[in-house]
C-alpha cells in the first residue's frame, strides 16, 4: 500500500463519469441521444440526465420511471461494452498520474501534486482529461479539484453533470457550508433525516455545533466524521495498491410483495456470487452483511461475524440467511425491493487448496468443485435449483478484487 504524502494544495482530481450506463449507451447509438434513456427493464440500473430531469432515478421501478416519463427509452444493459469503455478512461487516468484510485469502474481519485513542476497547474490537468476522456472514449466526465479526496468528491457532485470545479484551501469553508448536508459524501439518508429533525440543514449548520453534541446525537463514529467532514478535517491521502476492504453483491426485486422464498433463493444467488469472487482472490471474510432497501428508498444493514475468518460458502449462506430472517418484521412492514450481500473483514487466505481434477482424492469440499466447474465452463454452468426459473439477477461490473 502506497500513501501519498500529505500537500496543502488542491492536487487532488475525482473523475467521475456521468450517469456512464446510460451515456456508454447514447455515444454507440446515436438516435439514443439527447432523449431520456433508462438502462434495464423492471427495476432502472442507470439513466441518462435527460431522464433524470423528468424525476426518473436508478432503482426505480420501469412503471414508474415510464409514469413520469413517458417517452422514456429502455434499453437493455450491455456489460461488456461498458467494462470496455471502463478500462479505456482508466488508460487515461494513468497516463495522467500513477496514483490512481479507483473506487468504482466509473470514478478515481487521482493525485497530481507530484507533477506540479513538470506541468500545468491541477484544474488545467483536469480540464485536459476531461477533453481527452470526451475525445477518445466518446464519454462525458465531470472532475472535481480539492485538497482532500472528500472535498474533490463533493465537488464533482456539485459540478455536475459533464462539469470542472476547483475547491482552492482557502475557499474550502465557503465552498463547503452552504451545501445541503445530502451533498455531503457519507451523508446518507437516515443520518441526514435524524439531522434535519433538529433543524440542521447545511454543513455550515452542523459546523457550529461542538463535536460532543455530534457525538451524542450520531454516536461517537459517525458523529466524529461528520464534524471532521465539516470542518476540513478528512484524510489528504490517495492510496494506492490497497486490497478491496469488501466483497458484495446486490439484487432489485422490484416492488412486491415478494414471497419470502424467492428473496431467499435471492439472497443465496447473491451469496454464491460473492463467494466464489472471495476464493478467486484468496481471501477470506470475518463478517458478512445483509443490506436491504424497502419501498420507501430507506435501507438498512445487519451483520454478522465469525470466531475465526472463512472462505465456506455454507458458512457464510447460513449467516446470512439467518440475518435474512432477523429482518422479516421489517420487511413485511416496509416492504423489500432490493436485497444485498457482502463481506468484509477480508484478510488473504493462509492457504488456498490448489486447483485439482474433480475426481482427485484430495479434491476438498464442494465449494472447490463448484469453483472448478465455473473456471472452466463459466459461472453460468453451475446454479442453484432454487434460481434456474428466476435465475441470477444482473451482476454489474466491479473494479478487480
Amino acid at each position: 500500500m502506497i500513501e501519498h504524502v500529505f500537500v496543502s494544495a488542491a492536487t487532488i482530481l475525482h473523475a467521475d463519469l456521468d450517469a456512464f450506463y446510460a451515456s456508454v449507451e447514447q455515444r454507440d447509438d446515436p438516435r439514443l441521444r439527447d432523449r431520456p434513456v433508462a438502462v434495464g427493464g423492471g427495476v432502472i440500473l442507470a439513466c441518462s440526465y435527460e431522464a433524470k430531469r423528468r424525476g426518473v432515478r436508478t432503482a426505480m421501478g420501469g412503471r414508474q420511471a415510464r409514469a413520469l416519463c413517458p417517452d422514456l427509452v429502455f434499453v437493455r444493459p450491455r456489460f461488456d461494452a461498458y467494462v470496455e469503455a471502463s478500462k479505456a478512461v482508466f488508460e487515461l487516468f494513468h497516463q495522467t498520474t500513477p496514483l490512481v484510485q479507483g473506487v468504482s469502474i466509473d470514478e478515481a481519485f487521482l493525485d497530481v501534486a507530484g507533477l506540479h513542476r513538470i506541468d500545468v497547474p491541477p484544474v488545467d490537468i483536469g480540464a485536459r482529461l476531461r477533453a481527452r476522456v470526451r475525445a477518445e472514449v466518446g464519454l462525458p466526465i465531470t472532475v472535481g479539484v480539492a485538497r482532500t479526496p472528500f472535498l474533490a468528491k463533493v465537488a464533482s457532485r456539485v459540478a455536475k453533470p459533464d462539469g470542472l470545479l476547483l475547491v482552492p484551501p482557502d475557499a474550502e469553508d465557503a465552498f463547503l457550508h452552504p451545501l445541503p448536508l445530502e451533498q455531503l459524501w457519507g451523508v446518507g439518508e437516515v443520518t441526514a433525516r435524524k439531522l434535519h429533525s433538529y433543524g440542521l440543514v447545511t454543513a455550515g449548520d452542523v459546523a457550529a455545533l461542538p463535536s460532543s453534541v455530534l457525538v451524542g446525537t450520531l454516536g461517537p463514529a459517525a458523529g466524529r466524521h461528520l464534524y471532521a467532514v465539516v470542518h476540513g478535517r478528512t484524510p489528504a491521502a490517495v492510496v494506492v495498491g490497497r486490497s478491496r476492504g469488501s466483497i458484495g453483491a446486490q439484487r432489485a426485486l422490484g416492488h412486491g410483495p415478494h414471497e419470502p422464498e424467492a428473496v431467499r433463493a435471492a439472497l443465496l444467488g447473491l451469496v454464491d456470487r460473492v463467494c466464489r469472487r472471495l476464493r478467486t482472490a484468496h481471501r477470506t471474510t470475518r463478517t458478512v452483511v445483509l443490506r436491504l432497501r424497502f419501498e420507501d428508498y430507506t435501507k438498512a444493514t445487519r451483520s454478522r461475524s465469525f470466531a475465526q475468518a472463512t472462505d465456506s460458502g455454507e458458512d457464510i449462506a447460513a449467516a446470512a440467511v439467518a440475518l435474512l430472517e432477523s429482518a422479516r418484521p421489517l420487511i413485511r412492514a416496509r416492504g423489500m425491493t432490493l436485497v444485498g450481500v457482502a463481506l468484509t473483514g477480508l484478510a488473504s487466505a493462509e492457504f488456498v487448496q490448489p486447483a485439482l481434477p474433480l475426481d482427485h482424492p484430495d479434491r476438498g469440499g464442494l465449494d472447490h468443485a463448484v469453483d472448478a466447474v465455473a473456471r472452466r465452463f463459466g459461472t453460468q454452468a453451475v446454479v442453484r435449483a432454487s434460481l434456474l426459473r428466476r435465475g441470477e439477477g444482473i451482476a454489474v461490473p466491479l473494479l478487480p478484487d
